[in-house]
């Protein structure tokens, strides 16, 4: 009897060490409110509005201990509107991130699947749009850069860094996957970050190859499922920032030059753009965004963008510009809940080439009929 129990109390024991080196968890973002938009194809707009600051998605991830400090681990995550419920990308349940991959505590993280960039990763948590400030209505015109992640990277590898003494490098690469036509569709990035006390400084570059030539199964989805507002046979992108924190105000620079050559498509809020083949679009990025914490609950963020286009090649030519302002106050009800107030205004002018005039166009929103365009929100986010 006496071993029967002892035998019970090590099987149990073991069951509770061994669940004790495993974790899964459910987590996400569920943001919805209401929005104004004073011209949205020339007339106003009154919507229930869906990830208007941070994206409404949820995932599950996970981890397991192998021992001698090497984990297994898992994501996958998927965004959806909130309002409807249908996913972010047609016939995709993981929209977002798909992947599994071992972590060595001193060695780094090596994920295959599909992952975001280093645009994403290094440059993103300091720019408005990116994942530190979480602002979708703030992203540079088309999210031409990726600050915004409106893309991720499918058939990928991709390698992490540990952090050494505040410093972290990583990269990706992303396969075409095409028998036959190595550079069809593919892609690859690198980034890397310092960070020392209340200094954050940060600088990445990311490049797709041939991603209109009908490869759907290659690095970045195309036709009606992609989630890119730019299509072009080649991007490359690279970018720079710094942020400073000081007491409880924060203050930061980003700045991102991309040069999209061959345009093939391009569309924002839904309405395209027509570009003939062949334009070249390239596009300076100038932000400067701060916040302040008024209270440990209540937190002031503004931002302000200034980006200069160009679009040349044998059809035609033009000078697109874009000047982006946008105003936040955000009050956590939790460490989970918090409602928000937010209003931006876009001022364009110039020309999109052979589109003609360029337009106001705030990101995820129809564009407008003008130079100009106003957006106001008032919502509700909740973290789990």
């Amino acid at each position: 009897m006496k071993k029967t129990v002892i035998l019970a109390g090590v099987l149990g024991a073991f069951a509770a060490s061994a669940h004790a080196q495993s974790s899964v968890t459910l987590y996400g973002t569920l943001d919805a409110g209401l929005l104004y938009t004073n011209n949205a194809g020339g007339h106003n707009n009154w919507q229930q509005g869906s990830g208007s600051l941070s994206d409404t998605y949820f995932g599950l991830k996970g981890t397991e201990d192998l021992g001698g400090g090497l984990h297994a681990l898992f994501k996958l995550e998927s965004g959806f509107n909130l309002n409807n419920g249908r996913y972010r990308e047609n016939n995709t349940q993981f929209n977002r991130q798909a992947y599994v991959g071992l972590q060595h505590d001193q060695f780094g993280t090596v994920t295959l699947g599909r992952q975001y960039d280093s645009q994403v990763d290094y440059l993103g948590p300091i720019s408005e749009a990116g994942s530190g400030f979480g602002n979708n209505l703030a992203a540079h015109p088309f999210d031409n850069d990726n600050l915004d992640h409106s893309f991720s990277i499918k058939n990928s590898i991709k390698y992490q860094s540990v952090n050494y003494g505040g410093f972290k490098f990583g990269g990706l690469y992303g396969f075409s996957n095409d028998a036959g036509q190595f550079s069809n569709n593919r892609a690859w990035s690198a980034g890397a970050s310092y960070t020392t006390g209340p200094l954050n400084v940060a600088a990445s570059y990311l490049q797709i190859n041939n991603s209109r030539t009908g490869n759907a199964n290659g690095a970045v989805s195309a036709g009606a499922s992609n989630n890119a507002n730019l299509t072009a046979e080649q991007q490359r992108t690279f970018g720079a920032g710094v942020n400073y924190a000081y007491g409880p105000a924060t203050v930061g620079f980003v700045w991102t030059n991309t040069h999209y050559d061959n345009l093939i498509a391009a569309s924002q809020g839904g309405t395209s753009f027509t570009l003939p083949g062949g334009s070249n679009l390239h596009m300076n990025n100038f932000e400067l965004n701060g916040r302040y914490a008024l209270t440990p609950a209540l937190a002031l963020d503004a931002a302000y963008t200034y980006t200069d286009g160009k679009v040349g090649g044998a059809n035609g030519s033009g000078d697109p510009k874009w000047h982006t302002v946008s105003l936040q106050a955000d009050y956590a009800l939790s460490k989970r809940t918090d409602v928000y107030v937010e209003g931006v205004y876009q001022h364009a002018s110039g020309e999109l080439g052979n589109a003609g005039a360029n337009v106001a166009m705030i990101n995820t929103l129809s564009p407008s009929s003008t130079g100009n365009q106003v957006a106001a929100t008032v919502g509700l986010r909740h973290r789990f």
